[in-house]
């Protein structure tokens, strides 16, 4: 930082080229994508097996799937802006969630209801500033998400739409529960 002003970047002279070229010089095919792409699908498995347990029900398997998504996502630094109507919809869900669980205690139907629709809020609350789909569609092994639907049996469309299911088709018919990345 030395001889730097405020507002200068660090690597300033660093262009993508260059470092497509010096990677690639320190090994055939290596770029920095192809170098986030295994970082993330690295991290990925990891937090899987370190969010995933045994006993857990589907909406607390894909809330798990979620967050380790999210530290995908910070690792990589996909942030995105919330829109400033963001608080006021937030203080919306709120609302909502305080009077469902206000009604928890008189039918049991409710408190599923109420707890999958926590999950959500919590989800939206953590990943407000994360981008989540750019790591998952872009950097992330399609292979790591699919092994993970099969092992913990989570209906693989909890993780991806049917668009998102087309195109990672050869890794849902390749990848078995036991894959590792």
């Amino acid at each position: 930082m030395e001889k730097k002003k405020p507002g200068i970047d660090l690597f300033d002279k660093l262009t993508t080229s260059f470092l497509n070229k010096y990677l690639n010089d320190l090994m055939e095919g290596l770029t920095a994508k192809v170098f986030r792409t295994y970082n993330a699908s690295q991290t990925l498995e990891d937090e899987l097996i370190r969010l995933t347990k045994e006993g857990m029900s589907v909406p607390e398997k894909v809330f798990a799937y979620n967050r380790a998504k999210g530290n995908v996502a910070v690792l990589c630094n996909h942030q995105r802006t919330f829109s400033k109507s963001f608080n006021r919809s937030m203080d919306i869900l709120k609302t909502k969630m305080d009077a469902l669980v206000r009604q928890i205690t008189e039918l049991d139907k409710e408190v599923k209801a109420a707890k999958k629709q926590t999950q959500t809020v919590a989800d939206k609350e953590e990943s407000k500033l994360i981008a989540l789909g750019t790591s998952k569609l872009n950097y992330l092994d399609p292979r790591i998400s699919v092994a993970w639907c099969k092992k913990w049996d989570v209906p693989i469309e909890k993780i991806y739409n049917k668009s998102q299911r087309d195109k990672f088709r050869w890794a849902i018919e390749i990848a078995g529960p036991d894959y590792v990345f």
